[in-house]
């Protein structure tokens, strides 16, 4: 495996039988789309759902009730249309609601988790920076990983506060983008790290700005191709790889909010020029939030 997020490749045998059923993707937002281009790439024959819920993003500064609550909500939504695999394309969701998905849903699923083993294995300066949510940050799963595979690493860990927000609305490279994401990287560059685990999917729409302060300085470990192997093997074992559809089929796009920014990325990053599906997926903790009509 290439330098990348940890997936977790998780087996149900409950699994739908229906290799030209789609795939579906979901994110708290529009990060999920960078695991989206790896998975286009690797397996072009596959249908896929992508699902944003960028009506309630970023995930990171919420509670962990309510991530658990939209992630099972939206896993549900996606096996109503017909999903047979799902990949959590959000550090976040995965580290906060893993274990719950994997019990209740009746399909297969890929999760992501920073890339801490990789990082160690390729620092040689045995200095490493982490950016990610906060949420995530704070995890037993995110901890885990630093107990299981920092050894000798000095581990330096940042949260990307309003880094997602950003991505949210298609800000790669502003000034004020620029500025903040040079605070969070240069005690990184002072302390003598020489790689960055993107602990985040939206963070790798970043990467040309972390270029352009860190220059070669830092080796980033990426999240999607790692991403897509996986399910490629989780579909594999399952039987349930789409070897018969037309290559390059459009992904059909949904988000919980207006969609215009996702449409924007989708054009712009991916090349890809399809229309964004409002969809409404109500959940426990959001029907607590609506306030009652009269």
């Amino acid at each position: 495996m290439s330098a990348g997020l940890s997936p977790s490749l998780v087996p149900n045998e409950r699994a739908a039988s229906n290799a030209s059923a789609p795939v579906g993707i979901f994110d708290s937002g529009l990060g999920g789309l960078s695991v989206l281009r790896a998975v286009r790439a690797l397996l072009p024959r596959e249908r896929l759902i992508y699902v944003a819920d960028s009506l309630h993003a970023p995930y990171g500064e919420r509670d962990d009730d309510f991530i658990v609550d939209r992630t099972m909500a939206i896993g549900e939504w996606l096996v109503g249309q017909g999903a047979k695999a799902l990949v959590v394309a959000c550090n976040t969701a995965t580290a906060q609601s893993i274990a719950l998905v994997r019990e209740r849903l009746p399909i297969p699923l890929v999760g992501v988790e920073p890339g801490v083993k990789p990082a160690a294995a390729v620092s040689r300066s045995r200095v490493v920076g982490v950016l990610a949510t906060a949420v995530t940050l704070r995890s037993a799963r995110f901890q885990s990983l630093l107990e299981r595979y920092a050894g000798d690493c000095r581990f330096i860990c940042q949260a990307g506060h309003g880094l997602v927000q950003a991505v949210e609305r298609c800000d790669t490279s502003s000034p004020a983008l620029m500025a903040l994401l040079e605070s969070y990287l240069a005690p990184m560059l002072g302390a003598g790290a020489d790689t960055l685990v993107l602990g985040c999917t939206h963070y790798p729409f970043l990467d040309r700005a972390i270029r352009d302060i860190a220059g070669e300085r830092l080796q980033i470990v990426d999240t999607s191709v790692a991403i897509a192997r996986q399910l490629y093997r989780l579909l594999d074992a399952h039987a349930l790889k789409n070897d018969s559809a037309p290559p390059e089929n459009l992904p059909r796009f949904c988000s919980t909010a207006d969609g215009e920014s996702q449409r924007q990325l989708a054009a712009s990053l991916l090349q890809l020029d399809a229309p964004v599906e409002h969809v409404d997926i109500p959940s426990r903790r959001t029907r607590l939030a609506e306030p009652d009509i009269v």
